[in-house]
């Protein structure tokens, strides 16, 4: 179990040291074009050189998925400019939000929004945040892969398979307001903090070791000191190694 939070407020360098010296580990934020409460490149950076993973949620409005279909392929189009711009790689997960008490009723459409919106982020994971029932009923529609239950709305049921569960609301700290979070893995969370590059390997040629082993064997024949001579013997080695041949 990882401890995280999620808020609306942009998180500064003080406050988001301020949250990992508390023991928080991700922190989910608004993927949206503007306003108040959206995750800028700045802040991802911020967020990430502290130490904190990304769990990136897609809210406009509290009921939007009863836009279904229509505004589920216009949300994802614009969550996929958002992720460009604020440096989430692909392969991560985008959540969209059903924050609101979803009805039996209402499930047929929260699902072709759903499924609509991961239609138009291929290259991310999809995930829905809402209640247990809209867990179980996107779930079982297969729509996305990704699941963040908040308790509220929920009866006190929690499912199975959610990797985030959201288990307080409304709590102040460090200043802002934030909601408390725990997650089981694989959550498709992120930072913008780039793997070092690998090593770049250059095969060599059996032809090209088989040019300078001589000129080692030259060095070996050169001297009489047993040390230096296992060195051009090992070296030798080495090179045949290398070009795929056995050693000798």
């Amino acid at each position: 179990m990882t401890k995280g939070f999620d808020c609306s407020t942009p998180l500064t360098v003080p406050t988001a040291a301020a949250f990992v010296n508390d023991g928080y580990l991700f922190v989910a934020r608004y993927l949206v074009p503007s306003g108040f409460k959206a995750l800028t490149k700045s802040e991802a950076d911020v967020i990430s050189k502290a130490g904190l993973q990304l769990v990136s949620v897609f809210e406009t409005t509290a009921n939007r998925a009863l836009g279904g279909r229509t505004a589920g392929l216009a949300d994802g189009a614009t969550a996929l400019q958002v992720a460009k711009q604020v440096g989430q790689p692909v392969g991560s997960c985008i959540y969209f939000a059903v924050d609101f008490d979803a009805s039996s009723t209402q499930m047929a459409t929260i699902i072709a929004y759903i499924q609509a919106a991961s239609e138009a982020t291929p290259a991310y994971t999809t995930g829905v945040y809402g209640s247990y029932s809209v867990m179980e009923a996107v779930r079982q529609a297969g729509v996305c892969s990704h699941y963040w239950q908040t308790y509220a709305w929920s009866g006190g049921k929690k499912s199975a398979f959610i990797q985030i569960y959201q288990y307080l609301n409304d709590v102040t700290e460090h200043g802002i307001g934030i909601d408390h979070d725990e997650s089981y893995g694989n959550e498709g969370w992120w930072n913008t903090i780039s793997p070092p590059d690998p090593p770049v390997s250059y095969p060599l040629a059996a032809s090209d070791a088989n040019a300078i082993i001589p000129f080692l064997s030259a060095g070996y024949g050169a001297t009489s000191s047993p040390d230096a001579r296992e060195e051009f013997h090992r070296l030798a080695n080495e090179l045949r190694k290398a070009s795929g041949q056995p050693e000798q």
